[in-house]
């Protein structure tokens, strides 16, 4: 005789509604709430959109590199940026991060190329020197593509681990003798240039100084 009892089992595997949310909360600045709310959306929207969503992040997981020139990221060996002929080639703007680098772009005031790091020297937090970009900046002055720089824009955060790292790269530059200036004080101290406005990051890219 069949089991007439309809309890049913434990469950087989992980709750896929939490799983989600875990997943979501994870991302930066995603706390608890807003992954909650996220995955609701998802779901409601329907497996159309779930679909879509999935497959843009797999794309963008597979596709995306670096920049072979400026570590910009792109579906492409050079980005954008760097195939535009109409672009400064004399003047490299060294930025923290690929965000930094569009905050700038919203500005409109530099018509330069740019070398992003990826990160700032951090001793606190175990990030040194050899853990972001740097080496990668030095490789490519040394080549005959860009034998015609003239000045590099220090254009890390105002903040202590981006100042260590101006220093550091100030450092670093002095025996090509390369023009090397920091941005202005049109950036607050501990602000980020991701979230700063397009007229401040205008005033701070104006009033650069040499360091």
């Amino acid at each position: 005789m069949a089991n007439s009892d309809s309890t049913p089992g434990p469950r087989s595997g992980p709750d896929p509604i939490l799983r989600l949310v875990q997943v979501l909360g994870r991302l930066p600045g995603i706390g608890e709430k807003t992954a909650t709310r996220l995955a609701f959306f998802i779901l409601r929207t329907g497996l159309g959109y779930a679909e879509e969503l999935a497959q843009a992040v797999l794309d963008a997981a597979r596709k995306v590199r670096f920049c072979s020139r400026c570590m910009n990221l792109t579906d492409e060996e050079f980005c954008s940026i760097c195939r535009d002929a109409r672009r400064e080639i004399g003047v490299i703007c060294v930025v923290e991060t690929v965000p930094d680098l569009r905050a700038i772009e919203r500005s409109h005031e530099f018509r330069g190329r740019y070398h992003v790091l990826h990160g700032a020297i951090a001793p606190l937090e175990g990030v040194g020197p050899d853990q972001i970009k740097l080496r990668e900046l030095l490789l490519r002055l040394s080549t005959p593509e860009e034998s015609g720089v003239k000045e590099i824009i220090i254009a890390t955060n105002p903040s202590v681990d981006g100042e260590a790292t101006a220093l550091y790269l100030k450092r670093m530059l002095a025996p090509l003798g390369i023009r090397t200036t920091r941005i202005a004080s049109g950036m607050p101290i501990g602000g980020d240039f991701e979230y700063a406005d397009p007229a401040t990051i205008s005033q701070a890219l104006a009033g650069r100084r040499d360091i």
